[in-house]
């Protein structure tokens, strides 16, 4: 056989072993190819790293280049981020369900940061206060959920190696949540005005209500509703002895807390601004 069709074939095997790695069909003791590689690894860290300066610069640039356009302008960049976020993340639920029939039911969009697979949707295709309440959502949570599906997601790089679908498809889905926060902040979206925050908490509430119905039905924890996932939720667990009732609610007023605090020195910077230009 000639030389070059031998490394040819070399090539391709070697690519086809990798795929399968990534992909987590690989053989032998780890299907990925190797054991997780843990939480602050090296590959972790430049897994990370290298998703936050692309997600953040691509925010700031995209962001000024259309803030002094028109708002359909604006708004075709949210409706790439909703059709890349739930493109990735529908990709992710089929791969994972080809590995385990029963992965569909740890993988609903009911998770604080995965909100915002239907979030950013409803903020790029729906109109009026319903768009302008989404739009403050995303940008209240996108950021928060991107930090704490990156940097601080310590189970999956704890269960997985970093390079492999499940951290690195999970990477891309929360630095679109935090892309898109940060792109509606800088690009001017922003309305965070005081008669749709009713509409804001009833998002928030109407996922709340919705997790804990799923959670009962498929004995899950949905938005750590049932049981803490560490920090800060061990605290209010450790605090109401675990009850079944008032923990979840603590949860949800802890949410509250945060959104009002949020409003609060969102609005309170903008009266500033204000103040200043008279």
């Amino acid at each position: 056989m000639n030389i070059f069709c031998k490394i040819d074939l070399q090539i391709q095997s070697k690519g086809s072993v990798i795929l399968k790695n990534f992909f987590g069909f690989g053989t032998g003791e780890y299907p990925y190819g190797r054991p997780a590689d843990g939480f602050l690894s090296w590959q972790h860290l430049v897994l990370v790293s290298t998703l936050v300066i692309v997600g953040v610069s691509l925010a700031i640039i995209l962001g000024k280049l259309n803030k002094n356009k028109d708002n359909k302008t604006k708004n075709t960049v949210l409706i790439w981020a909703a059709i890349l976020i739930d493109g990735f993340e529908i990709a992710k639920i089929i791969i994972g369900s080809v590995q385990d029939p029963s992965y569909w039911r740890v993988s609903l969009p009911l998770f604080l940061c995965s909100i915002q697979l239907i979030t950013i949707p409803l903020a790029a295709f729906s109109k009026g206060r319903f768009k302008e309440a989404s739009l403050d959502f995303v940008l209240i949570f996108g950021i928060l959920g991107g930090v704490l599906g990156t940097v601080g997601a310590t189970q999956n790089y704890n269960a997985y190696p970093a390079f492999s679908w499940p951290n690195v498809v999970s990477g891309i889905t929360h630095t679109i949540s935090a892309f898109a926060s940060i792109y509606i902040a800088v690009s001017g979206m922003t309305s965070m005005k005081k008669k749709n925050i009713p509409i804001t908490f009833g998002i928030l509430f109407g996922f709340g209500i919705t997790a804990y119905i799923v959670n009962l039905i498929l004995d899950y924890n949905y938005m750590f509703l049932m049981n803490h996932d560490g920090t800060p939720y061990v605290l209010l667990y450790n605090l109401v002895n675990g009850n079944k009732i008032l923990y979840p609610i603590s949860v949800m007023l802890l949410f509250v807390v945060y959104v009002s605090m949020f409003y609060a020195i969102y609005l309170k910077i903008q009266k500033r601004k204000i103040q200043k230009l008279q």
